[in-house]
């Protein structure tokens, strides 16, 4: 297999561990897709710079009985040696155990992702909202 493909690989693995991430709360996993000194850009965070400060942002988000379910489409890398831009759609599902969603967004994900030894990661995100919907 070509290093590109596998880095197309390795990157789209990367997106579905953020989805991961966000969805089961593991936030001690943050490292494994952000770069240290990732800066997060989002309507609900600001502008929040640094592994640190982006896990307390998503631990102080998190909701007393409410999950998310993120999933992530349309997945399109632009490779440049040890760096690349990516962009995806997401769909958001706000539920709690056992029950419909109660909330719905849709999502633009625009994302540099830089090769670490310890693989790619990302090194900025932008999320840009498209809709939501209550339910």
């Amino acid at each position: 297999m070509t290093t590109s493909l596998t880095d197309r690989f390795e990157i789209a693995d990367l997106f579905t561990r953020f989805a991961g991430l966000l969805d089961e709360g593991n936030w001690e996993g943050a490292a494994t897709v952000f770069a240290e000194d990732v800066a997060v850009h989002s309507p609900r965070g600001g502008e929040l710079r640094g592994l640190d400060k982006v896990v307390a942002f998503m631990r102080g988000s998190e909701v007393e009985g409410q999950h998310t379910q993120h999933t992530t489409t349309d997945l399109l890398v632009e490779l440049d040696g040890d760096q690349a831009t990516a962009t995806a759609n997401s769909l958001v599902y706000y539920y709690r155990a056992g029950q419909a969603p109660h909330f719905t967004g849709g999502l633009r994900m625009r994302s540099t992702v830089v090769r670490t030894a310890a693989g790619w990661r990302m090194s900025e995100v932008r999320i840009t909202p498209a809709w939501t919907r209550e339910n």
